[in-house]
């Protein structure tokens, strides 16, 4: 099929975390496709961290921008213009509807918002629709196919979705994708649970990925280690366990201080738990991308305790430039992070261990180096935002012919 127009879907856009789709967005344009931006609702001033997602707030259309007699309207249009199609959409709203009154009521949200960009997708002749993430947004994007007719795709992260596959119907939406990008072989598999195995092979491997970046100038403390954090302060992330490691490291005298670039509803608690480690742990809240390249320049490594995780774009960065990390063995993150390789993995939940690892990293600079080096030489071979990118694209044009393809080949950009 003969795509030109995109239109790509998340639920709030562009908050600090979604820079990786900020990028494959800008890989998709570069291929000749023109995409139109949408989320539901336009993220709040303090989400916003520097000029490119303020550009990206400017081109981005919100589904609730309007009144309620304009959404009122979009409904009325969409069950004038195919009252077939709108029957169908509102059966299948009804069947994939949480249980309970708020489930419902939140459907019929979905239904409505749903109605607004199927006229959107019309108006602007869009040939597809994407959506990040599989659990709210995706649901409008599925009804929203339903109601227009244009294909629809999403891109699967965990973990999350697969603690709730029921409530959020994983299994009616994987029915009806045009194709699924997986962001991990685990995710991969994960989805495969949920889906027919006749439709297996229309999920597809496709990472996100980093901006291939000239390394910052190294700015680390000789005298001192130096280690990141950087994501939501949200229990699922382990921050206390990591908390708990460097109170161990700066008990047995180490030199250590960690810098924890994030926030979120932890944070006032874990700064009680930090304060009796003084100046070894400082918390600076959301950075922007510029700030996040200056953290890692002055770091040795990024640390990430998750308790549950997809592929974290954290640990890609800090591996484009050449910072070695200490991650835990959830999710797909040992597909990014080879144990001794470009980095070290631990258990999760385990305080003593990640100690030992950061321990490890204080004590041999050189095994600090030689891991960076690798991490980056990793993050240019597999998760190269642009060819990422390049790949969906290659399931945008032709998601039947690309079937049981689990790494797609990107396509040429448009200048090649």
């Amino acid at each position: 099929m003969a795509v030109k127009t995109v239109a790509y879907l998340s639920g709030g856009y562009p908050r600090v975390t979604d820079a990786f789709i900020t990028r494959e967005i800008a890989g998709v344009e570069a291929c000749g496709i023109t995409v139109e931006r949408f989320a539901v609702r336009a993220p709040d001033d303090d989400k916003m961290t520097g000029p490119e997602q303020r550009r990206e707030r400017d081109l981005t259309t919100y589904l609730l921008g309007g009144s309620k007699a304009e959404l009122a309207t979009a409904v009325v249009r969409a069950a004038i213009r195919s009252p077939k199609r709108f029957v169908s959409a509102a059966k299948l709203a009804l069947h994939t509807r949480r249980v309970g009154v708020e489930g419902s009521v939140r459907h019929v949200a979905y239904f409505v918002e749903a109605a607004v960009l199927a006229g959107h997708l019309r108006a602007r002749k869009v040939d597809h629709l994407h959506n990040h993430f599989s659990d709210s947004s995706c649901t409008v994007a599925m009804l929203a196919s339903e109601l227009s007719g244009v294909p629809y795709s999403f891109t699967i992260h965990g973990p999350a979705i697969f603690f709730e596959p029921r409530e959020w119907s994983l299994e009616t939406k994987m029915s009806t994708v045009a194709f699924c990008a997986a962001i991990s072989a685990f995710a991969k598999a994960q989805a495969s649970i949920y889906c027919d195995p006749s439709r297996w092979d229309l999920i597809h491997v496709v990472h996100c990925g980093v901006d291939d970046l000239r390394p910052a100038a190294d700015e680390r403390d000789p005298e001192r280690l130096e280690l990141l954090f950087v994501g939501r302060l949200e229990p699922v992330k382990g921050i206390a366990v990591l908390l708990e490691s460097v109170g161990k490291l700066v008990a047995a005298g180490r030199n250590v201080r960690l810098t924890v670039a994030g926030d979120g509803a932890l944070r006032s608690d874990l700064e009680r738990r930090a304060a009796s480690l003084g100046d070894a742990v400082r918390f600076v809240g959301y950075r922007s991308q510029p700030e996040i390249r200056q953290h890692l320049a002055e770091s040795d490594a990024l640390v990430l305790p998750s308790f549950a995780e997809g592929v974290p774009v954290s640990l890609m960065e800090a591996m484009s430039q050449e910072r070695a990390v200490v991650a835990t063995s959830v999710g797909g993150v040992t597909e990014l992070v080879k144990h001794g390789v470009n980095g070290l993995v631990v258990h999760p939940g385990d305080p003593i261990a990640l100690a030992d690892a950061l321990t490890t990293l204080a004590d041999d600079p050189e095994l600090r180096r030689t891991m960076g080096l690798a991490g980056r030489e990793t993050v240019r071979a597999d998760f190269d935002s642009a060819t990422e990118a390049r790949r969906l694209v290659a399931l945008f044009r032709d998601p039947e012919g690309t079937r049981g393809i689990v790494r797609p080949d990107p396509v040429a950009p448009e200048s090649a």
